[in-house]
């Protein structure tokens, strides 16, 4: 064997040995299985306000004010936030209305139902329900929601 075909066959093994590895690794579970009629989802305010309308937000899992977290978020028809940011990205799903989520200054794109966006953090963004209906979303998020106005 050559000084290649041993590098070869190390890497080989390396990389065979980090695969059963991970094979061996058991997954990482949120906690128990849960199903919730949305009957029951309980909204509470936000205290994201624009023209008198105000965010409703209801939990699905975790705690939206201190860390990771599912949640659903009510938007009234025309609401229309200022330019904010929030410390982490977070990931959306448009359920009921049409959504847009562009940045400050950007082009909106209706977003209807079904539709997905992926919003980083610290980025200057503005989020509005276009429809005439209200709108809900729904909001996954690695670390806890904030609402930083824009500078």
């Amino acid at each position: 064997m050559n000084i290649k075909e041993v590098f070869i066959a190390a890497g080989l093994a390396l990389g065979l040995s980090a695969v059963a590895h991970a094979a061996d690794k058991k997954p990482v579970h949120e906690g128990p299985s849960v199903s919730i009629p949305a009957s029951d989802i309980q909204f509470i305010d936000t205290g994201v306000k624009s023209d008198g309308k105000e965010l409703k937000a209801g939990p699905a899992y975790g705690n939206l004010e201190n860390g990771r977290h599912g949640t659903f978020v009510r938007a009234p028809a025309g609401f229309k936030s200022a330019p904010h940011t929030h410390s982490e990205d977070y990931y959306a799903v448009v359920l009921k209305g049409v959504g847009a989520n562009y940045q400050a200054g950007g082009k909106v794109v209706p977003l209807p139902v079904g539709s997905y966006w992926f919003q980083r953090g610290e980025e200057s963004h503005v989020t509005e329900c276009i429809s005439d209906t209200d709108c809900l979303f729904f909001l996954v998020q690695p670390g806890k929601f904030d609402y930083v106005l824009s500078k």
